[in-house]
């Protein structure tokens, strides 16, 4: 027998009220951000509920951030650690495991939760699925992330409640510690400023380095500035090369910014530049407009979501291929084909005051 499917819809309002709830979405960036409003949809029809989240330790400080999450359980990456953790959570007694990750070891984590009641995606892989109890079915895999995910909000009878909702905590150690930050490198931090990200994950991703440095130079020039770049100490590569294609000035701040101040951060951009990315992902859920590019992968499925933002990609046929390895006969075409104005023209255009 499944779960919800045994209650009355006008039951559902009150089922979940004082349940102990595990949500599994270990990684990545982005995916987590896109799971931030299945979190705002279950606290907003069951405020007493408890609601832990399991997530690997690397983004946990982004989930401590996260209003709702009532404790971040973090697990490291490999099985064997996954599976020690399985009898910790055992002992916390869930009443519901939901999987958004669906793959095989958080399948199998929900099912040794002992939750007795397990939810994930019909289509998970690796055999997930057959560890839950209630299996959601995905009508398209032409749909945003977000609402993927809020459908198995729904299945557990979840009212919508108007538009998605993103919910950081944006803490005052964190606001206060971007702050100084910013008075260091000698730039006010109340004052409009572009975020820039010219890193990304997957090589296929990454517009090129002079082409970020033309958009900075045509933005210094029309006095659009300043300019932050943001990435993490693993992109200092690609900031250098950007510093050595340019001549004007812009704001270091790679490796500086711990990934849980990162809400505070961009919250006071009044726009991002950037590649398809875990940071456009946090950007667009504040509310910052983002202009995106998009090579290999979709903007239907996980581009910035919300109103305000521009997805810019060139039109080839073998796009989207999800791929990390291009397989074109010009390699990187999609990328190649979007030029610097374009992008420059469309955050001045979204730039907020």
């Amino acid at each position: 027998m499944q779960f919800a499917d045994v209650l009355p819809i006008e039951s559902r309002s009150s089922a979940l009220n004082h349940s102990r709830i595990l949500l599994i979405k270990p990684s990545s960036l982005g995916d987590i951000v896109h799971a931030l409003p299945v979190v705002s949809a279950l606290k907003a029809q069951w405020p007493d509920a408890h609601l832990t989240w399991v997530v690997k330790r690397q983004w946990a400080e982004l989930v401590e951030r996260a209003e709702g999450v009532d404790r971040v359980w973090p697990v490291e990456g490999t099985v064997g650690s996954w599976l020690k953790q399985a009898w910790a959570l055992r002992a916390e007694r869930f009443d519901l495991a939901i999987d958004l990750q669906g793959l095989f070891r958080s399948g199998i984590l929900a099912r040794l939760s002992g939750a007795p009641r397990r939810i994930g995606f019909a289509n998970g892989r690796e055999g997930s699925p057959w560890f839950y109890t209630r299996r959601v079915e995905v009508p398209t895999v032409e749909m945003h992330a977000v609402d993927r995910y809020l459908l198995v909000a729904s299945a557990l009878g979840v009212r919508e409640q108007g538009s998605p909702q993103f919910r950081f905590k944006i803490l005052d150690t964190d606001m206060a510690m971007v702050r100084e930050l910013f008075r260091s490198k000698g730039v006010a931090l109340d004052q409009p400023w572009i975020a820039m990200n010219v890193s990304a994950r997957w090589p296929t991703k990454r517009w090129f380095p002079g082409s970020f440095a033309a958009v900075l130079d045509r933005l210094h020039q029309e006095g659009l500035g300043p300019v932050v770049v943001i990435g993490s100490a693993g992109d200092r590569h690609d900031v250098e090369q950007l510093r050595t294609l340019t001549n004007s000035p812009f704001v270091d701040l790679t490796g500086a910014v711990p990934i849980g101040s990162l809400p505070a951060l961009l919250s006071k951009a009044a726009a991002m530049i950037t590649n398809d990315s875990g940071p456009m992902h946090i950007a667009a859920a504040l509310g910052v407009p983002v202009a995106a590019i998009f090579g290999p992968t979709s903007a239907i499925r996980t581009g910035p979501y919300g109103t305000g933002h521009r997805v810019l990609t060139g039109s080839v046929s073998c796009r989207p291929c999800f791929s990390r390895v291009c397989y074109n006969s010009v390699p990187l075409e999609c990328l190649q084909l979007v030029q610097p104005g374009q992008v420059f023209d469309a955050v001045r255009q979204a730039r907020r005051a």
